[in-house]
């Protein structure tokens, strides 16, 4: 039996690599197919028979995603208590487990509320994703048409009060298909002037065009202009400040931070 080796014979090194593979969950073929070596090899490591070559060290913390002092079972320089901690850890050691309960959830309450505080700004515009039907009276007061979009705030975004989608390649190659633009809309921002880009209501369809006194034009030298008769109705819905940038969209986790923080009291 003298060549079986107790668990405290065996490397350092080598029940790290047992310990993290297992908590990775991976067999040792596997961690072998990794490393690059035959694969009783690792079986070999860890049963403490051999130990891995040095320059096998950091391959085999990349392939189990630990650092050289997770191998080698040592405190990280870097992850050093200051005497602060120190001694906040031995109070926290000495306190009865109904109390450190409490703690712990004074300290969840007070993470959570700085996780808040750090929440960006957000805006909440309308988004309109679809053909927009001039309606009766004021033709573009169609916000029940639109659903809400919530963005990172900036003075671009701010600037907007709505956001189109664009559709086809008339307005290459400033606005491709599926771009997003914003608009501030119309009595907020002035009229257009000549060469201008604003978004349109023609009939039953949205446009996003430059305007030109003898009428809407694209972009794209291969699309001829809109002219329109004294009978035929062109709304203004508004300017075109920008393209959204899809980083731009607040993800739900923003968002949830941001009216938790903001809700009303």
């Amino acid at each position: 039996m003298s060549g079986i080796k107790t668990a405290k014979q065996i490397p350092v090194v080598c029940r790290s690599i047992r310990k993290y593979r297992e908590r990775l969950g991976i067999e040792q073929k596997e961690l072998a197919r990794r490393i690059g070596v035959k694969p009783n090899a690792v079986s070999n490591w860890e049963t403490g028979f051999s130990k891995p070559n040095i320059d096998l060290f950091l391959p085999i913390c990349g392939a189990l995603g630990i650092t050289l002092y997770e191998l080698f079972d040592a405190d990280d320089p870097m992850l050093r208590y200051s005497e602060r901690e120190k001694l906040l850890l031995d109070k926290y050691r000495s306190l009865s487990e109904g109390h450190k309960y409490a703690v712990d959830k004074l300290a969840a309450s007070l993470g959570y509320v700085e996780s808040l505080e750090e929440c960006p700004d957000i805006t909440e515009l309308t988004y309109f994703s679809r053909s927009l039907a001039a309606g009766v009276g004021d033709p573009t007061d169609f916000e029940d048409e639109g659903e809400p979009i919530y963005l990172y705030s900036s003075e671009l975004v701010d600037s907007a009060d709505c956001v189109f989608s664009v559709n086809g390649d008339s307005m290459e190659p400033d606005f491709r298909d599926g771009d997003m633009v914003l608009v501030q809309r119309f009595p907020d921002c002035p009229r257009l002037s000549e060469g201008e880009i604003g978004a349109f209501i023609v009939g039953n369809e949205t446009y996003v065009k430059e305007y030109r006194e003898d009428g809407l034009h694209s972009l794209n030298a291969k699309y001829k202009p809109m002219r329109f008769s004294d009978d035929e109705s062109v709304f203004f819905i508004g300017k075109v400040v920008g393209v959204l940038d899809p980083d731009d969209i607040a993800s739900d986790e923003d968002v949830n931070r941001y009216f938790s923080l903001h809700r009303p009291d």
